[in-house]
Formats: C-alpha cells, sequence, structure tokens
C-alpha cells in the first residue's frame, strides 16, 4: 500500500511549483516584446518590476510584522512565501505556548515556595540576596523585593556566616539564634548551585521545639544517670564486700555475683549515658592539641591483645609520624571502641586489619575484620542507642548498645565521619575519616625507630583479659 503523502510535504510542493510557474511567466512575458517587435522592447520592464516589487512587499511587510510582535494569521500569500509565513506563525504559535506553560510553572513554583514553611533565600555569585520566600522575612529577616541585592551577611549576622556561605557546606547544617529573634533556633543549610555552583541556595528551618526537647531530654539523662550512680555504685561495693567475706556461705556466692555484674552493667550504662550527654553539650572539643595517634594506637593495642588472648589475629599499618588535632580522651575513646568491638564481636581466628594512614585530601582509622559481616538492614542503624544485631550476644559481651553512637557523636565533633561497609561472609570495615586539615606530622622521627614490643605479645604470656574503658561498648 502507497504512504499517503505528509500534507506539509504537498504544501511546499505546490507553493515551490507556483513560483517557478510566476518565474517562468515572467521570463516569458518580458521575452515576448523582443520577439515580437523591437519598439515593444521596453514593455518587459514593468513585468519585472511587478515580480520584484511582490518579493519586496512581502518582505518588508513581513519584517515589519515580525518587529512590532505582531501575530502572522491567515490568510497568508500565495508560494514559498506563504508556506515561510505560515512556518513563522507556527512558530511563534509554539513560543506564546512555551511562554504560558513558563508562566504557569513559575506561578505554581512560587505558590509552592511561598506556601513553604521554611525560609528560601537565593544567592547571586556575589552572595547578594536575589530571591526569598516570605518565610525567610520571619525566619532571617531577609524580606525580598526590599532586600534585593544585599548581601546576606548584612542581614542575618553570626561570625561563622560567611565563610559557612562561601564554602557551600551541605553534608552539615549550621545551628545557631539569630540576633532578630533570639528565642528562635535556626538550622541553616546550603545547597551550592548555577554556574561552576557559584551561587547558593539557603534554606532555614525552625528548630526551636527539637532543640528544647533536646535540651529536656539531655538534662533528663544527665541528672537520671547522675542521681543513679551513687546507689549503683553504694550497692555494688556493698555486693562486692559480701561475695569476699568469709562469712557468706557458697550457695548464696553465685546469686550474689550475679546481682554484682547486673548492677556493674547498670553502672557502665550510665556512664555511657553521661559521656554522650557531656558530648552534646557543645559542637566542638572545648581543648583541642595534637593527638599522638600512633602511640593511643599502641596502647590501645596492648589492651586488644589481652581482650582477644591470642584468640584473634591483630595486624597494623600505623604512620608513625601522622599526628592529628583533636581532643585525646575523646579520639582515645573512639578508636579503641572501634577495636575492641571487632574482638568483642567476631570469631575466634578472624584477622582483625587496623591501619592509619593519610591520603590526598584526608586522614583514615580503618579497622576491619575478615568475619560473619552484618546484614545490609542493619547498618543504617548501627549508630542509634541502644540498637543491636543479636541482643542476647550484646548481653553477654557486656555491651551497652552506646558504643558507636558515641564514636559517631565524637567524630562530629571532630569535623570526621564514621563509614560503615559490610559483606556477608567477608566482613566488616569501620573507618574514621578526618579532613586532611587536622593532619601534623610528627617533628622528632627518632620518636619512631624502635617499634613497640608491647604491642606482640609473647605466645606463652596468658593475661585476663582486661576491663574496656567505661565509654567503650559493643558495636551496635
Amino acid at each position: 500500500m502507497a504512504a499517503k503523502p505528509h500534507p506539509r510535504g504537498e504544501s511546499w510542493r505546490r507553493a515551490l511549483s507556483f513560483e517557478l510557474w510566476l518565474f517562468t511567466a515572467t521570463i516569458v512575458l518580458c521575452t515576448v516584446p523582443w520577439l515580437v517587435a523591437s519598439e515593444w522592447a521596453w514593455a518587459w520592464t514593468p513585468i519585472l518590476v511587478a515580480y520584484l516589487l511582490r518579493h519586496l512587499y512581502l518582505l518588508t511587510h513581513l519584517a515589519l510584522l515580525i518587529r512590532r510582535h505582531h501575530r502572522l494569521i491567515p490568510p497568508f500569500p500565495r508560494g514559498l512565501w506563504g508556506e515561510i509565513y505560515r512556518s513563522i506563525a507556527q512558530y511563534q504559535q509554539r513560543g506564546r505556548k512555551g511562554r504560558k506553560r513558563q508562566i504557569r510553572f513559575t506561578r505554581r513554583f512560587r505558590e509552592a515556595a511561598n506556601a513553604v514553611p521554611d525560609g528560601l533565600v537565593i544567592l547571586d555569585k556575589l552572595h547578594r540576596v536575589d530571591w526569598a520566600n516570605p518565610a525567610a522575612a520571619r525566619l532571617m529577616n531577609v524580606h525580598w523585593p526590599e532586600d534585593d541585592g544585599r548581601p546576606l551577611f548584612e542581614i542575618l549576622t553570626h561570625p561563622d556566616l560567611k565563610d559557612f556561605v562561601e564554602t557551600g557546606e551541605s553534608l552539615r547544617p549550621m545551628d545557631f539564634a539569630p540576633e532578630h529573634n533570639r528565642a528562635l533556633m535556626l538550622s541553616l543549610r546550603i545547597t551550592p548551585f548555577g554556574e561552576r555552583k557559584r551561587q547558593r541556595l539557603v534554606v532555614a528551618r525552625d528548630i526551636t521545639k527539637i532543640y528544647h526537647l533536646n535540651m529536656i531530654r539531655r538534662d533528663f539523662v544527665a541528672n537520671a544517670s547522675h542521681e543513679l550512680r551513687t546507689p549503683l555504685t553504694v550497692i555494688a561495693g556493698f555486693l562486692e564486700g559480701l561475695i569476699d567475706a568469709a562469712a557468706t556461705p557458697p550457695n548464696h556466692r553465685r546469686p550474689l555475683t550475679l546481682m554484682h555484674n547486673q548492677a556493674e552493667r547498670m553502672r557502665l550504662i550510665i556512664e555511657d549515658l553521661l559521656t554522650l550527654s557531656r558530648l552534646e553539650m557543645h559542637e566542638h572539643p572545648e581543648v583541642q592539641e595534637p593527638v599522638d595517634v600512633p602511640d593511643e594506637l599502641h596502647l590501645i593495642l596492648q589492651e586488644a591483645h589481652a581482650l582477644s588472648n591470642g584468640r584473634h589475629e591483630l595486624s597494623t599499618d600505623i604512620d608513625e609520624n601522622l599526628l592529628l588535632l583533636g581532643s585525646p580522651p575523646e579520639l582515645r575513646s573512639a578508636f579503641s571502641n572501634l577495636i575492641f568491638n571487632a574482638i568483642k564481636h567476631t570469631p575466634d581466628g578472624t584477622e582483625i586489619r587496623i591501619r592509619w594512614s593519610a591520603w590526598n585530601d584526608r586522614l583514615e582509622l580503618r579497622v576491619e575484620d575478615n568475619g560473619p559481616g552484618i546484614e545490609p538492614e542493619h547498618l543504617p542503624r548501627l549508630t542509634e542507642r541502644f540498637y543491636r544485631i543479636d541482643k542476647a550476644r550484646s548481653r553477654e559481651s557486656g555491651g551497652t548498645g552506646l558504643g558507636l553512637a558515641i564514636v559517631k557523636h565524637i567524630m562530629n565533633r571532630h569535623d570526621a565521619r564514621l563509614l560503615i561497609a559490610s559483606e556477608i561472609d567477608r566482613g566488616s570495615a569501620f573507618t574514621c575519616v578526618f579532613p586532611r586539615d587536622r593532619a601534623i606530622a610528627r617533628e622528632d622521627p627518632e620518636h619512631t625507630a624502635a617499634p613497640r614490643a608491647a604491642t606482640e605479645p609473647r605466645s606463652e604470656t596468658r593475661v585476663v583479659a582486661p576491663q574496656a574503658p567505661r565509654s567503650l561498648r559493643a558495636r551496635g
């Protein structure tokens, strides 16, 4: 079956045929006077002028219509000029439809942006206000269009705001109380966009209720833990005395020992809760100093060897000249937590690898094992408080379920991240990633000349496994 000709192509063929016919007729009419009689030779001039004037008129008319932004509507002239008029009219129609869609989209965007309870501010390349929604006036004191073109730092003042906006850090929010309304607590997020990511989208969220709830929760946990610690210490002390007393009947010693172990476990949970409360008090450590991470790791490995008692194979790759700016007690707690967890929660014969090294843009402490691994559904929740993969096993190992939550808070306070990766039957890897600007090179290389023999205990030595520090608990 023959294909039906396209109407558009048929129209162009008819227009081209008309133009060829008109051109041929003009040539014939201009040639005939020369052939009939020489005295009629002048007759070709008006015919050619009429043909050229038609093209000039249609071209001038089209230029005027386009310049005046007039709509091209039928009837259109015949021939190729008519097709040109018709094509331009179709482009005009498509442009009008596109503009209407754009207007509708812009209207819907503005209505949606105005309805958002969060403050939205768009900054140009020079970090000046380019647009803001109504919520920004209440939350950030940015009124648009009154503040159009003003730098954001002149309106919303904070010592760290300029660096925060220029850096364009989108992963971590900035929480503060604005000067125009100290009763508010804002959470500010910055998203770079536009050409070369030089523009900024500032999103301000009112977290006043959440902030106060967290304050109440933190104070309650701290006060309750503090009040419980003293009676538990007294109970544990009396139980320990009764266990060691010669007058205690032998059949009473086992229940007294169980009571003492549970009291000690409750004390450890309270200590971890107090540690978390202290970490939440401030965003960054109050005192930061160069931390000798290699020395800290070697001391932790001594306890790790004793805790393992030869049941695990520990290997290390430690850069002895790489130090870190931070809080020594907090980093010691985080690192020992990860290493002790690898020992407590992996079966005998597991290889545990500890690596402390520097890369191009970061520093890494990586604790990796080839144990049974962790199911993928558990990975996002491992740093939640009291979350356990196997509750019975965690209790047997003495875990409180707060260890990784403490590690996560310590990493946040050091501008670092805790990355967790695991595959079933292939092992797990816990990595602390620090920014490169916290690296410090050791000034005395001779300090690393002799490796520490204590990190590799003798095979015949049997040491009772020491109890982990108070803030170090089981994974998950």
